[in-house]
């Protein structure tokens, strides 16, 4: 079973190197140290496993372990944490199971029994877990993985089966579902048309374009967009609480 150990602390990516040496059939591909540095990882080395800590800088494991679900062949996770209380958490990202740290032989064998029974299937049949938005966006650019903070988008617009990820680097396509990000991100985003959403923190105001048309005006953003009547008291009121 290809395996990726991911740690923030190197003397924990060793220790869980030295407990798998004496497993057979387990061959470690790969290390990483934080979240963003697994999902390249992950996208580039294909491992069938990873055991994964939560805490960790920046993209921490459970928010990892939901973007891996979203991969194409994602693979089985496994949490390995000192701490116990996110366990709730960590079966709702799709984890296979959960071992708390110092981790034990027969706990670990025990866990890669299960994940050699895990399928991507299984992987992608669990929901996101609810209520838990990420703090990145995951993006596939000429075979490698971006990742834009959700505090860098201005607006997300729905196009054919992609959504255009509006940010401050520019723009990018991921294939997510726009009303599945305004349920995950609600709190963060207003929904200005059927097909947009735009970041509450950068819409300044509302306009009337060249052709008469109400636009919503967005700090950072040139491009005019579209406001629907549907819509259009709901802003209004933001506006003026803004």
């Amino acid at each position: 079973m290809k395996t990726l150990i991911v740690d923030d602390e190197p003397l924990a990516r060793e220790r869980l190197r030295a407990l798998l040496a004496e497993i057979d059939g387990v061959d470690v591909v790969g290390e990483a140290g934080d979240g963003a540095a697994a999902l390249a990882a992950v996208e580039r080395l294909q491992p069938e496993l990873v055991l994964l800590d939560i805490r960790m800088p920046g993209i921490d494991g459970l928010e990892t372990a939901r973007h891996l679900a979203d991969f194409e062949s994602p693979p089985a996770v496994v949490f390995c944490t000192a701490y116990g209380d996110h366990a709730l958490e960590a079966f709702e990202a799709n984890a296979v199971d959960y071992l708390l740290k110092p981790v034990r032989s027969e706990r670990l064998r025990a866990a890669l029994d299960k994940a050699r029974r895990w399928t991507a299937q299984d992987t992608r049949a669990t929901a996101r877990t609810p209520g838990a938005a990420r703090s990145h966006l995951c993006a596939r650019v000429r075979g490698s993985l971006l990742l834009i903070p959700i505090g860098d988008v201005y607006y997300l617009l729905a196009e054919d089966k992609y959504v255009i990820v509006c940010h401050q680097g520019g723009q990018l396509l991921i294939e997510e579902p726009l009303k599945a990000l305004e349920e995950e991100f609600g709190e963060r985003f207003v929904r200005i048309h059927r097909n947009c959403l735009v970041a509450r923190e950068r819409l300044t105001g509302l306009k009337r374009d060249a052709q008469g048309h109400l636009v919503a005006v967005v700090a950072g953003v040139d491009a005019p967009l579209e406001i629907s009547r549907r819509n259009l008291p709901m802003l209004r009121k933001l506006i003026k609480t803004l």
